[in-house]
């Protein structure tokens, strides 16, 4: 038997109770029970188990750690993209990284009030993990009277709490994270912005995943990656499909890789003359069989020339990645309500290709 007392208050337990100075360098849930409080739960370690890591990732990661060392506060850490493309690998090479520093990682899945205070009270070196952060602990109804649940962990996050902390949330939307977290490097001194892989890194999975035999359709998969965003998640599945010997072109339509949404591309009419008129932040639909039509201006004013184009008809070009067009296979039609000699003009133009270029999110951080 073991008594324990926690001020005046006496529990017994059985035998197996341990103690300890300090939690032990494990992965640990915070839990919560009505009759108890929180409470923590030993959960299996948290393991990389990727053969290969691909980008910057662990280069970033022992960044962090050093980072945690030098500093003598908390630091904290925002992950934030879309699914599937390598924040929660990142998170799980941080806790790696923290626990082989002897420091305990604590995954907080849910919000419960009062749930800051408990954690505030982790008086040791210790990481806490907080996954999908904008759904956690955003858009949440929080209790009558009680705060907001993010704007409750903001007396967390700003380094008053005991023992130094370090604190990494992932999230998917940024917008929906509190604005006293965005742009506040005192609270979260990183935030590192995952996004989809580049040409490069998917030709480098693609050799490292397919079997030799299946090289000849790395190119195919490269180029369908220029029309659609595909995460490693998708690039895993299809690398599965490829490998049991299924062209991928057949492979795709069975897979859960769905055309949902329509990407934006800057058009570009290139004519015999060198002079390029175009249109900016097309939706094209490259798997539409539709016909598309588009109107350029070469002074963002004038829309004389309607393009007509499928997207069937492209071709994409490795090198300077861009969808081509060749001008034997699109034709243009002429607005005849503008003035006659503007038009004549326009008409006078011998077109040579059409140019694709996929818009790209604009990146957050600063170029400097």
């Amino acid at each position: 038997m073991k008594a324990i007392k926690i001020g005046n208050r006496v529990e017994i337990y059985n035998d197996t109770v341990r103690t300890f100075d300090a939690l032990p360098p494990k992965t640990y849930m915070v839990r919560f029970a009505k009759m108890s409080g929180f409470y923590l739960e030993e959960y299996a370690d948290i393991a990389v188990n990727e053969e290969k890591v691909y980008g910057r990732q662990m280069e970033k990661a022992r960044k962090v750690i050093a980072a945690y060392q030098r500093f003598d506060r908390n630091l904290g850490v925002i992950l934030s993209g879309d699914k599937g493309i390598g924040k929660s690998l990142f998170a799980r090479l941080l806790a790696v990284h923290a626990m082989e520093e002897g420091i305990p990682v604590l995954v907080v899945d849910k919000y419960i009030p009062g749930i800051a205070t408990y954690l505030a009270g982790v008086n040791q070196r210790v990481m806490l993990l907080f996954d999908e952060f904008d759904k956690t602990f955003g858009g949440i109804k929080p209790p009558e009277g009680a705060q907001e649940p993010q704007t409750e962990m903001l007396s967390l996050f700003d380094g008053i709490s005991q023992g130094k902390k370090l604190f990494v949330i992932t999230c998917n939307e940024i917008r929906h994270l509190n604005d006293c977290i965005v742009n506040r490097p005192g609270r979260f001194h990183y935030h590192f912005r995952f996004d989809y892989p580049s040409e490069g890194e998917i030709r480098s999975y693609l050799m490292d995943k397919l079997e030799q035999k299946y090289y000849d359709e790395i190119n195919t998969i490269v180029e369908f990656s220029r029309k659609v965003d595909l995460n490693y998640d998708c690039l895993r599945a299809i690398a599965l499909e490829v490998n049991s010997g299924e062209r991928f072109g057949t492979a795709i339509q069975d897979l859960n890789i769905l055309n949902l949404v329509q990407d934006k591309y800057d058009l570009e009419v290139h004519f015999k003359n060198g002079k390029v008129i175009g249109a900016q932040g097309i939706e094209v639909d490259f798997f539409s069989q539709d016909q598309k039509n588009v109107y350029i201006s070469e002074d963002n004013y004038h829309e004389i020339i309607n393009v007509h184009f499928y997207t069937q008809d492209c071709e994409y070009d490795m090198q300077n990645r861009y969808a081509v067009i060749p001008a034997k296979k699109f034709m243009l039609t002429y607005d005849e309500d503008y003035e006659s000699e503007l038009v004549n003009r326009m008409k006078a133009l011998i077109p040579d290709f059409l140019i694709l270029r996929k818009v790209r999110n604009q990146s957050l951080h600063y170029a400097v």
